[in-house]
């Protein structure tokens, strides 16, 4: 953390300004929106996926970097020392490394994004000016005007990050066309994934009421199934010993973080997705009270109800109605 505060600093002044990852006073939240309106803008995207960006840093040209802005013993000593010391695997075996920074180290996003600032950033404020991206530590989009745009530039970052001992992933690195009502175009891959969210044509409504196909994030499926998987494992059904008042304040925590995260854009999906939670409070209200057993619908209509002079109980609820 001393390191971290001695190098946070001084970078910050020189990092790019669409860099967005573990920097003070930028979020997730920050460089969705960017992305969602410069997809508005062009009709192209490239969605780069590093292979194993963390595991494969280069130490000699990492700590280049590092040393074009401090020349600062201790903290070159120190960044050496962590970047060079084994890893203790779960078998108590020590295992030596040859390159990457140790996840989970408090100084390792600073390092990966030094790191990034020179072999992505400036390199395409250099090369290709016109050409607007976001980048959250590995993960980035670059927004182009056309498809032969984004091809050569795919071709042209394979050998720039070759350049830096890093590989884009053949299979998750795509190029995606930004279909919506005004781009009547064709083409196989018209979504990618950003932070949590899924990028694609959707239904929206305008000012004036009238819908359209809009281009727009909303959480993932990926996303939704890990908080699905989640409040499976909290069993909420099988808590008869809990009144619904404590179940809501045991689950509000992690409930509210959701919301606040994967609800800023078009929440109706999270709605749809977080369903599951109002199935599980339906089983255990049938469970603990004996008039409810076998009247699913009546359980229903009592927690329609229930949100209506409670709206406040579970976080979920203000994203919409519960369905039956």
């Amino acid at each position: 953390m001393v390191v971290k505060r001695h190098l946070e600093p001084i970078l910050e002044p020189v990092f790019h300004r669409d860099s967005y990852g573990y920097r003070p006073g930028r979020s997730a939240h920050d460089a969705l929106v960017k992305a969602r309106q410069r997809c508005w803008v062009h009709d192209w995207v490239l969605d780069l996926d590093i292979k194993s960006f963390f595991d494969e840093i280069d130490w000699d040209l990492l700590m280049r970097a590092v040393r074009l802005h401090t020349d600062c013993p201790w903290v070159l000593l120190y960044l050496e020392r962590w970047l060079r010391a084994p890893v203790k695997m779960p078998d108590g075996v020590l295992e030596d490394r040859e390159r990457g920074t140790p996840q989970g180290a408090v100084v390792s996003p600073v390092l990966a994004n030094l790191f990034l600032h020179y072999a992505f950033d400036r390199w395409m404020q250099r090369e290709y000016p016109n050409i607007p991206f976001e980048r959250y530590a590995d993960d980035a989009i670059c927004h182009c005007a056309s498809e032969a745009q984004a091809l050569e530039l795919r071709q042209a970052l394979e050998q720039r990050l070759a350049e830096c001992r890093l590989r884009l992933h053949p299979q998750k690195t795509k190029i995606v066309y930004c279909k919506d009502a005004n781009r009547p175009g064709e083409y196989p891959e018209r979504s990618f994934d950003f932070l949590g969210y899924t990028f694609r044509p959707r239904v929206a409504s305008g000012r004036n009421r009238k819908r359209f196909v809009s281009f727009i994030p909303a959480v993932s499926d990926k996303a939704a199934k890990r908080m699905r998987q989640e409040v499976r494992r909290w069993r909420l059904h099988l808590r008869s010993d809990l009144e619904l008042e404590e179940i809501a304040k045991w689950v509000r925590p992690t409930l509210a973080g959701w919301v606040r995260y994967y609800g800023r854009f078009y929440p109706s999906k999270l709605r749809e997705d977080l369903r599951t939670i109002d199935a599980f409070i339906v089983r255990w209200v049938s469970r603990k009270y004996k008039r409810f057993r076998g009247h699913t619908l009546a359980v229903w209509d009592w927690l329609r109800s229930l949100r209506r002079r409670n709206p406040n109980l579970f976080a979920h609820w203000a994203l919409g109605s519960v369905a039956g």
